[in-house]
């Protein structure tokens, strides 16, 4: 039995060639982007890389975010997630991220992040 024949076309597995993927700029300086997974529920998976000294400004998670650095620091007035480590917030926290050297993490949302200035969230369209 076959992959093929076990799964049909909408429970197969969808492959992201994330390395073939281009960076996208976001709304924030310094931070750029690759949006792995999204869907009209809010859910989604990104790929972000962060300059030296960009800071993500103050927004609130509407429900449960996962972080996991692949390189560098990501910090806020709670406390630091440095290479190889983990971080998750649940919904309601609020804060202000920051790195001091730079950072590559993947970040799993169970909803879109609401930023303070009223920025629209990674995965919306602009003008949205």
């Amino acid at each position: 039995m076959t992959n093929d024949d076990m799964n049909p076309p909408e429970l197969r597995s969808r492959f992201v060639d994330a390395m073939a993927m281009s960076w996208a700029p976001t709304q924030f300086p310094g931070i750029e982007m690759k949006i792995l997974y999204s869907d009209e529920g809010g859910r989604s998976a990104i790929l972000f890389r962060l300059a030296p000294g960009a800071v993500v400004p103050l927004h609130e998670h509407r429900d449960l975010e996962m972080t996991y650095m692949l390189e560098g620091d990501l910090e806020d007035d709670e406390g630091a997630v440095t290479t190889g480590n983990f971080v998750w917030r649940p919904g309601g926290n609020r804060h202000i991220a920051r790195t001091r050297g730079g950072a590559i993490f993947l970040s799993i949302f169970n909803q879109p992040n609401v930023f303070e200035a009223g920025t629209r969230f990674f995965t919306e369209p602009a003008g949205a």
